[in-house]
């Protein structure tokens, strides 16, 4: 035996520990090697559509000149072009404008659907968010048979003082229909957070209504304010659409982009307005994201809901005004309708299948309309795939830590990125020849990625929402049992997801359909979409089928929207049931 003198000498011994500790080390078990490769292909993924082509873009923006020039060039030339600058003035105070209009207009909306005892919220709400179901192209089409140089109401536009809906007023009105939802969702969430008892105290105390509203209401709002406030701004100085069909010779950023690049190959100042174009989005991404931490911050647990509480006077006031706000946005969409079925407007108002038959039968249109579903249908599927994974793995697995900061601030930063940004940028990425991933260009493939690129955060958030209300020690037990992750998340976290996975596929399938800005750089004749087939029609003159189409959109949203909730409710009660038999 060996002295016990010597054992403590032998333990302490490198040659004793250094070999198992190595093999402890090493032995990394196979769930964990497993969950880093999956954080490495979502980042792999998101590096690809998204940090590839901001890049490539960032480097055309920064091209070198001819011999002498600066990398700056390309900036003075184009802030040497007064159009070009007129531009960025247009888009900033038609931005503002719409802003301001539809802030109060929404704020009320959703004052009403959370303070007053009106009926039929529900059918207010749900009529509110119809714009959601179509591209923002519908909008000015209405327009255009409402107030256009043919339009029913012609002489009540040129009543109001407007020579014409081309330009900034019928962009400005356009817009206000089409980011109103937006906003509205936004607020409805902000003042459904109200406490209770700052309004009991305040009732106790004998204050006024007005009083209440100025010094509980709006200040309790405000973060809801301003983020729905930045949300709009970007969502105006972004859009493409709407100044393309009615902005006539009224510039802004969006129109210069497809011009420079589609019009006059000048790829350069292309991306340098593009860049321009990125700078108020990045910023209201900031802004919102420090208030909506503020926003949380202000949340007490020991809240109480606010319940309203009758009042003739003021929910009669209330339904007025949002009959007012339905009632515009059902003569929006009844334009829309009633255009597409007259036969040959306005001579021949009879209606007719005519244009229909054009969306539907003719080669290019049909076509047109078969690739948005395919895009929305591969969207719906890959959309949700990709962001439940690198959701579930930040937030339920451990590992790889210098990755995860680099994840976290891929999936936030397309809400900042446009879609015309991203869809220029991929060109000059994945046109590259030198790049490996060449073959993926003009390919449906390549919009599917794109579009799940740009709609990539919202379904981040939606999921990372839910993920953190499960209880983490599901994943414990497991992890003391051996288990590996992924047969928890199979048979725990994946039932417990599935509603709010239905909600994103919904999102992806919705949007897919309705954008265009994301992908008009992308298309190529034989995946031509249907949003990009309204905006050529518009452009040949043939505004019924433009309109046929925009309706046809449309009317699959809200279908496939119906079998969405359909198939939600069933899953809601087997979800249930599944709770009950675990208890």
């Amino acid at each position: 035996m060996p002295s016990p003198a010597l054992a403590p000498a032998q333990a302490d011994s490198p040659a004793v520990h250094r070999t198992p500790h190595r093999a402890r080390r090493q032995r990394v078990p196979a769930s964990e090697r497993l969950a880093h490769l999956g954080l490495l292909g979502v980042a792999a993924v998101l590096a690809i559509g998204l940090l590839g082509p901001l890049a490539a873009l960032l480097s055309q923006a920064f091209a070198p000149g001819a011999a002498g020039q600066s990398r700056w060039v390309h900036f003075s030339a184009y802030l040497a072009s007064p159009a070009l600058r007129q531009s960025l003035l247009n888009s900033l105070w038609v931005s503002a404008l719409v802003t301001a209009i539809v802030l109060p207009l929404a704020f009320t909306f959703a004052y009403a659907l959370t303070r007053s005892c009106m009926p039929a919220k529900g059918l207010f709400r749900s009529i509110s968010l119809l714009p959601l179901l179509a591209p923002s192209l519908l909008s000015a089409i209405s327009l255009i048979y409402w107030f256009g140089n043919q339009g029913l109401a012609k002489d009540l536009w040129a009543a109001l003082g407007f020579e014409s809906l081309y330009g900034a007023p019928g962009i400005v009105l356009a817009e206000c229909f089409a980011v109103f939802p937006h906003a509205l969702m936004i607020l409805v969430s902000a003042l459904a957070m109200a406490d209770a008892r700052l309004y009991e105290a305040a009732d106790a105390m004998g204050t006024r209504r007005l009083r209440k509203f100025f010094t509980i209401t709006l200040p309790g709002a405000r973060y809801g304010l301003v983020s729905a406030g930045m949300v709009t701004f970007t969502l105006v100085i972004t859009d493409f659409g709407i100044p393309k069909v009615v902005g006539g010779n009224f510039n802004m950023l969006a129109t210069d982009v497809f011009k420079l690049v589609i019009g006059q190959q000048d790829f350069q100042r292309g991306a340098v307005v593009a860049l321009l174009l990125l700078a108020p989005a990045v910023l209201s991404f900031i802004v919102d994201g420090l208030v909506q931490r503020r926003q949380t911050a202000m949340l007490g647990a020991r809240a109480v809901p606010l319940v309203p509480q009758p009042a003739r006077g003021f929910d009669t006031a209330m339904t007025a005004f949002c009959l007012l706000i339905v009632g515009l946005m059902l003569a929006m969409f009844g334009m829309a309708v009633f255009a597409s079925f007259a036969k040959l407007w306005p001579y021949n108002l009879t209606p007719s299948l005519d244009h229909y038959l054009v969306g539907i039968i003719d080669a290019e249109l049909g076509d047109a309309l078969v690739n948005s579903l395919k895009l929305a249908a591969g969207t719906a599927l890959a959309g949700p795939l990709l962001v439940f994974t690198g959701a579930y793995l930040l937030e339920k697995t451990r590992g790889l830590a210098p990755l995860r900061p680099l994840l976290r601030l891929m999936a936030m930063l397309p809400m900042a990125v446009p879609g015309l940004v991203l869809g220029l940028g991929s060109i000059f990425f994945f046109n590259a020849p030198a790049n490996p991933l060449h073959g993926l260009y003009q390919t449906g493939a390549l919009l599917v990625l794109c579009t799940v690129v740009h709609f990539y955060t919202t379904g981040h958030l939606t999921l990372l929402t839910t993920l953190k209300a499960i209880d983490p020690e599901f994943e414990s037990v497991s992890a003391s049992l051996k288990v590996p992750f992924y047969k928890t998340c199979w048979r725990v976290t994946l039932p417990l997801c599935l509603p709010t996975l239905l909600d994103v596929s919904r999102y992806f399938f919705v949007n897919a359909m309705t954008t265009i800005s994301a992908v008009v750089f992308l298309y190529t004749p034989d995946t031509r979409l249907a949003s990009v087939a309204i905006l050529n029609l518009d452009e040949s003159g043939e505004i019924g089928a433009a309109a046929a189409m925009a309706v046809l959109i449309v009317a699959a949203s809200a279908l496939v929207t119906l079998l969405y909730l359909a198939l939600g409710r069933c899953i809601d009660r087997r979800t249930q049931a599944w709770r009950q038999s675990a208890r």
